[in-house]
């Protein structure tokens, strides 16, 4: 008997009959970019490498886009912004050895993001699998050991009948909660190869869904209707799993004063009676959180910037709704659920009842006011006038990558909302080609990248990228002269700083040299010039000479 659905699976005559007689020149290469069609995707990233040559070549004869960057580990990061702002994962196509290693410190930041990144890697010839030394170009005794301990999953092809399940399966394991990148290595022989094999069509690799267990979230419903002085801190989860609005209205619904972490700005509306926005390094939003006497963390492990540099005791009953079972209650006990943020606030908003609190707006306004007046008895006038000009100048839809430089420690507590940056692993040079990833992304809408000098030399090669593909990125580049943060940082913990002065180029004739619009411009002039650019079509460049300064730590 042939039930409704086994018909669906019955091929059809046309499929037959190219599965049959499937078209010549076919070679394991083109049986991965078919299965990456087949999958939904339309982009991919990456660098061509002589063993890897066998993809490249197959991407010809495909229809899916590439962009190649410059530097693995860039194509990396651009990969991983455009699996943050599709949601989509992001394919990345590498070659053995030291074009593979070079990716892992951008592998390691999607991973602590939980970016969805399907990163495909190639192998010495299948003979030299198995820690035997043959001699091979590139060869390593172990390449997917470099990787184990970075992705989620580690998938190895050893045959061209292997390649489209195990980029399937990866695909699946990328984009199944917590979202995180992946790595497959396939031999060079099996890329190369001709094929006989059939057409790879439509892929079925659906995420499976985490769902929370039902008698966790009614008891921390129960613990939230029932709660005095319930607070709730937001993480990147929440952003990942699209679940702002959820957030939104349970926040609402118990009045409770909501904090996102850094990773999770965006997660809830600045501006909201009830946002405690993201003073999460402030001794005052601290202490708010310690005295909650119910505590909801959704998407956060409470890690060493999410808990003020572990000075964070909550005293009240911890609520932690977090997909990575890894995270769960890894720092405070906690009443734990492990499910996606989405699904989780879905049944407590189906199940928590509605609490009046008339105080917790006061309670938050009282609050900012402490923030503000601490930040107001330093001389910090040229941090704050620079970040409120950048925020001024960028259009309110336009995303914006930040690297890890003192601008973008200020955005993580005070830019007014969403932003993308590298607190997750925290490695230099994420900023621009992560803006480059998310231009291919979304072509039609300008995005801005912000670096420091020294972190802008690691990712200067892709300004030759952003020429090619005429992608709409600014580049702010502060020039302090060094890497700031750590000159500041070895001052005050040594009385001077070593190995942090730099000498650099001259940013503007740098960029001109690729083609790229360049603008020296000042504190005064900086929103006018970075409007301007913003609105240019094409990338362009914007270098700021301005040594910044941090606001006093409250966690020492």
């Amino acid at each position: 008997m042939t039930h409704d659905h086994d018909l669906e699976l019955l091929p059809t005559a046309a499929q037959t009959e190219a599965a049959l007689n499937p078209p010549a020149g076919r070679t394991g290469g083109d049986l991965v970019v078919e299965t990456l069609r087949g999958l939904g995707a339309a982009t991919v990233f990456g660098l061509p490498g002589q063993h890897a040559l066998g993809m490249f070549d197959a991407l010809r004869r495909s229809d899916l886009s590439y962009v190649g960057l410059r530097v693995e580990n860039n194509a990396g990061f651009a990969a991983d912004a455009y699996g943050r702002v599709t949601g989509e994962a992001a394919p990345l196509l590498l070659s053995t050895g030291p074009g593979a290693l070079m990716s892992l410190a951008a592998l390691q930041e999607a991973a602590a993001a939980s970016a969805p990144v399907l990163a495909i890697g190639s192998q010495v010839p299948a003979a030299g699998l198995g820690g035997g030394r043959h001699g091979y170009l590139h060869e390593l005794r172990d390449q997917q050991a470099s990787f184990r301990d970075v992705v989620k999953s580690v998938h190895t092809v050893r045959t061209q009948s292997q390649i489209p399940s195990a980029i399937a399966a990866a695909w699946e394991s990328a984009l199944t909660a917590p979202h995180g990148p992946v790595w497959v290595e396939i031999p060079q022989d099996v890329l190369l190869a001709e094929t006989t094999l059939p057409v790879v069509t439509a892929m079925d690799a659906t995420p499976r869904e985490l769902v929370p267990r039902p008698e966790l979230t009614a008891v921390a419903a129960d613990l939230l209707s029932r709660a005095e002085r319930p607070a709730i801190i937001a993480g990147g989860g929440v952003v990942r799993s699209d679940a702002a609005g959820k957030l939104l209205a349970l926040a609402e619904k118990i009045n409770a004063p909501v904090v996102t972490t850094f990773g999770g700005k965006g997660a809830f509306p600045w501006e909201h009676p009830l946002s405690l926005q993201s003073w999460m390094e402030d001794r005052h939003t601290t202490d708010l959180l310690e005295d909650a006497d119910v505590l909801l963390v959704v998407g956060s492990g409470l890690g060493e910037l999410s808990s003020n540099y572990h000075t964070f005791a909550p005293r009240g009953r911890v609520v932690q709704i977090e997909a990575d079972a890894g995270k769960l209650e890894s720092n405070h006990p906690a009443l734990g659920v492990h499910a996606d943020a989405r699904l989780a606030l879905s049944a407590l908003l189906d199940t928590v009842e509605e609490r009046p609190d008339a105080d917790a707006a006061g309670r938050v306004a009282e609050l900012l006011a402490k923030v503000q007046e601490r930040l107001d008895g330093q001389e910090l006038a040229l941090e704050r006038q620079v970040l409120g000009a950048v925020r001024e100048a960028l259009p309110a839809t336009s995303p914006s990558f930040w690297d890890m430089t003192i601008l973008a420690y200020w955005a993580w507590s005070a830019w007014p909302g969403a932003m993308h940056s590298a607190q997750g692993a925290g490695g230099l040079g994420y900023g621009f080609p992560a803006a480059l990833g998310a231009a291919v992304a979304e072509p039609t809408r300008p995005v801005l990248a912000v670096s420091g000098d020294g972190g802008a030399m690691y990712s200067i090669a892709e300004l030759a990228t952003a020429r090619q593909y005429d992608l709409n990125v600014t580049w702010l580049i502060v020039d302090d002269g060094g890497y700031g943060i750590l000159r500041e940082y070895m001052t005050d913990a040594f009385g001077e700083a070593t190995a942090t002065e730099l000498s650099r180029p001259d940013f503007v004739a740098l960029a001109e040299s690729f083609g790229v619009p360049a603008v020296r411009t000042s504190v005064e002039t900086l929103s006018e010039d970075l409007a301007k650019s913003l609105a240019a079509p094409g990338p362009s460049v914007v270098v700021l000479p301005a040594v910044l300064k941090m606001f006093a730590p409250t966690h020492i």
